[in-house]
């Protein structure tokens, strides 16, 4: 008899943590589709991610996501769609737009590159002109600081700010995946050529 109550507690207690996760559910495929697009918007429509590129991007915790989803359906009749536009979000996204222009020469020749934390930095300041060096530091700084408000705007819009750190995780791949061949980029903290 222990045996068949240990069983039930534990089914009662699988049950309860399976509608736990269903009401915290971070929408994986609707965040890499809204990047996607933002990141297509921001950079051109030169960058298109290709098959290869995502498959060897793919993430441990999209795989848990995943068999998680097959094992408990998601409560939801419908795929979820991010909200990648408020007043907020498309200001921010058009400073980058128009930022990127300026930044596009120095991704090209690897003077910077993007982190795997879904920001930019100065990869390699000798490849940049003494002169321009302040300008480009200055890029980088504003860059980084529309990204960070950029993803914690998204969480914020969908009523979810504790999804900043999975909005940011997600476009951290998708950056990478959507540069350009030649771009630089870290993995694992070391840099590698796209």
């Amino acid at each position: 008899m222990t045996l068949f109550k240990w069983l039930t507690s534990s089914v009662v207690g699988l049950m309860l943590v399976s509608c736990v996760t269903i009401n915290i559910y971070f929408p994986a495929a609707a965040a890499e589709k809204a990047a996607d697009r933002i990141i297509e918007d921001v950079w051109g429509a030169e960058t298109v991610p290709n098959a290869d590129d995502q498959a060897k991007l793919a993430q441990p915790e999209i795989i848990v996501l995943s068999v998680l989803n097959w094992l408990v359906a998601p409560a939801h009749a419908a795929e979820v769609n991010l909200n990648i536009s408020s007043p907020a979000i498309n200001s921010i996204q058009a400073n980058m737009k128009t930022r990127h222009t300026s930044l596009k020469p120095y991704y090209k020749s690897g003077a910077v590159g993007l982190t795997d934390n879904g920001l930019v930095t100065m990869r390699d300041a000798k490849a940049i002109a003494l002169k321009d060096r302040n300008k480009v530091k200055g890029l980088v700084a504003d860059e980084n600081k529309d990204r960070n408000a950029l993803y914690a705007e998204i969480a914020r819009a969908n009523g979810h700010p504790e999804w900043k750190a999975d909005i940011q995780s997600t476009f951290a791949r998708r950056w990478v995946s959507n540069a350009v061949s030649g771009w630089w980029y870290q993995s694992g903290g070391s840099w590698q050529k796209k």
